[in-house]
Formats: structure tokens, sequence, C-alpha cells
């Protein structure tokens, strides 16, 4: 399973407003959650919070990615945001992060989760789809992006 077949436009945003990287866990789990995909809030955002602080998924190239295992979740869950002014994410080449995906699965699986963050890094690794990403203005365009994935 991957992007493509997790993220619809309702699971994106193209523009975060968060101030700090908690205020955008929130905001990318609450459209999970606004879609119906998660009950229980509080233990998963209590969840993907206890993560970050653990060690931080700030990446390289703009790209974060926080993800945790939890019980507040049935099924392997995505969504996505851009942070046009870029965030601390306590990133591994220092600098900000502007494409954040929130990858949330059940706390029993490992596979799809492994799958999914795999798909996501190998992917930002090229600079033209990082490009595309910020040249993109609609969750439509930032879509068919991600479909483009391999």
């Amino acid at each position: 399973m991957g992007l493509e077949e997790l993220l619809n436009e309702e699971l994106i945003s193209e523009d975060l407003t968060g101030k700090n990287k908690y205020q955008v866990i929130e905001e990318l789990m609450d459209l999970l959650v606004k879609a119906g995909k998660i009950e229980d809030r509080e233990t998963c955002l209590r969840d993907l919070i206890e993560r970050e602080q653990y060690l931080s998924t700030g990446l390289e190239n703009g790209l974060a990615v926080p993800h945790a295992k939890t019980i507040a979740s049935r099924e392997l869950l995505v969504s996505f945001g851009i942070s046009r002014e870029g965030l601390d994410f306590d990133s591994l080449d220092g600098k900000p992060a502007h494409f954040i995906f929130l990858v949330i699965s059940p706390r029993d699986t490992s596979g799809p989760h492994i799958k999914i963050l795999a798909q996501i890094t190998r992917n930002f690794r090229e600079n033209e789809i990082v490009l595309q990403i910020k040249e993109a203005k609609t969750r439509s365009e930032i879509l068919k992006i991600f479909h483009s994935f391999k």
C-alpha cells in the first residue's frame, strides 16, 4: 500500500499554520480526526508526542516524518502538510522542515509502517520532487505528485 492509496485531498494541508513541530503534529493529526480515521484523539496525540520526544523525526531536504504506532488506529494512516515558512524539527541537516508527513499505524504491525516511511524518504531524495511539491499551489496538484511516487 502506497501514498496514492492512503492520501486524499482532505488529508493534505497546503499551508500549515502551526508555529512549532508539536502544533504541526496536532494539526496533521486533526486532519485524520476530521476525516473520521481516528477515534481516540488524546491517545494518538500522546503517542505521537512521546515518539517525537524520544527521537526527532526531522530528516533532510526539508522533510520531517513524525510517526507513531498506537492503539488509537486500526489501520495505516497518513496525512501531509507544507509549512511555507519552515519549522525547526531538529532535522539531521539542521535546516527547517517544509514538508511534513504524519504516519500512524496500529501498535501490533510493522511491515506497512516501514514500507511507507521508506517510500516517502526514497522519493524525497530526488530534488525534482521537492521542487514540484514546493511549487504546487493546491491539494490536487500535490496529490498528483504523490501518485508519481515509486
